[in-house]
């Protein structure tokens, strides 16, 4: 019997392909096969907003415009505390200048852009860039503060960055919940059967890769590009924790105020549909 396939579209960072290797590669079971496309976040949260992947990782904050079309899943995702966005300054930026200063940001649907904007102390323009390309946009000059997410966060002040604010600090310490980054959603048209597959077939996934981590070094690897080895290992032990099994209360109602939050920001009124799978 030919299995169905399905499109699944993930990051390249170390924590998505570190949680999915496992079932692109076929090392786990499941009652469907994918084909993975690997792309940055704010590509995938662009396409989820056509609704062209069949399984997607993306933004919290681009929650509120796709949940007609996607039904968010209590595993796979990225949550968790000390791993939030930074907004960073460059070489010499007086701190009265903060207000009204250029900021590159790392895509305008991205969970990053959404906290700034809540905060509202920060009104200078905005550029989105790729998140890699927003250190060199401050150490060239080219933008005054930066919002730094992934891996960036381990290499920001070595670089001669100065650090603004913590983000994903504030958001703890006003909500008493872990920080929501992004999440996994399925499309709705194919069912929630198929979405309890999902989720079943991405916990196992993550469970061969705490059994088994040498399976997906070289994935890994090939897709992290020129990061160091210990940057890797500090990405994925940081961004792949408990939630990333499963949401659990906590995680629901973290990513839940976030999504009322940025559909508020955004004036989007929200479905009344489920916002989640069964947690089974």
């Amino acid at each position: 019997m030919t299995l169905p396939s399905y499109t699944l579209g993930i990051s390249s960072c170390p924590n998505d392909t570190y949680i999915f290797e496992a079932l692109i590669h076929g090392r786990v079971r499941a009652p469907f096969t994918v084909r993975a496309h690997t792309a940055d976040v704010e590509e995938l949260n662009a396409a989820a907003e056509d609704a062209r992947p069949d399984i997607t990782k993306l933004s919290v904050a681009a929650v509120p415009g796709i949940l007609e079309q996607y039904i968010l899943l209590n595993a796979g995702g990225a949550l968790g505390r000390g791993c939030g966005p930074l907004l960073a300054a460059r070489p010499g930026l007086a701190e009265s200048e903060y207000s009204r200063a250029r900021i590159a940001v790392p895509g305008f649907r991205t969970t990053a852009n959404l906290l700034l904007s809540l905060h509202g102390a920060f009104r200078g323009p905005r550029e989105a860039v790729r998140f890699d390309a927003v250190m060199p946009a401050l150490l060239e000059g080219r933008a005054d503060l930066g919002l730094i997410i992934h891996e960036g966060r381990f290499t920001y002040a070595q670089k001669g960055l100065r650090l603004v604010l913590d983000l994903g600090e504030l958001w703890e310490k006003e909500k008493g919940l872990p920080l929501p980054l992004g999440v996994i959603a399925v499309r709705r048209s194919l069912g929630m059967e198929v979405a309890s597959a999902v989720q079943a077939a991405v916990r196992a996934s993550l469970a061969h890769a705490g059994a088994h981590p040498e399976d997906g070094r070289e994935f890994i690897r090939s897709l992290a590009q020129e990061m160091a080895p210990e940057v890797m290992a500090g990405h994925i032990a940081l961004f792949v924790n408990e939630y990333s099994m499963d949401l659990g209360p906590d995680g629901q109602e973290a990513v839940t105020a976030l999504v009322r939050a940025g559909a508020d920001e955004y004036g989007i009124a929200l479905p009344a549909l489920p916002v989640f799978a069964d947690r089974d």
